[in-house]
């Protein structure tokens, strides 16, 4: 199996954090009427951004181990030893993506602080 390059990972992520971004947009629009409407205490778009993000990427990933945007570039998430990975891995990569330094690691370790903490890779389907 051959690993990705980084044009097609930031291809996947151009993808994926656009559609994140329209559905926590429409979550925090629909929230907000009833924000309003009941007078709820309200959360910023921030808190709705990274929710989405982290269910995004877990459902996506644990059901068919490629996002959307995966889909486009025909790649796929797979586990260090070519098999599917298994809920922790994908949980694990979601979590560690809401963190600000997680593609810093590129130059260092030649792979995603998520991809490297989960012990997985993104290769050419």
């Amino acid at each position: 199996m051959k690993q990705v390059g980084i044009g097609t990972r930031v291809i996947n992520f151009l993808v994926d954090t656009i559609l994140i971004a329209i559905i926590a947009y429409f979550m925090a629009k629909w929230y907000r009427f009833y924000v309003y409407f009941y007078g709820y205490k309200g959360h910023n778009f921030a808190f709705f951004f990274w929710s989405t993000l982290v269910v995004y990427y877990t459902f996506f990933e644990a059901i068919f181990t490629r996002t959307p945007g995966k889909f486009l570039s025909y790649s796929k998430v797979v586990s260090s030893n070519g098999k599917r990975p298994n809920i922790l891995q994908v949980l694990v990569r979601s979590l560690v993506r809401i963190t600000i330094i997680d593609l810093f690691f590129q130059p260092l370790l030649n792979k995603t602080l998520h991809d490297y903490l989960s012990k997985t890779d993104v290769v050419e389907v």
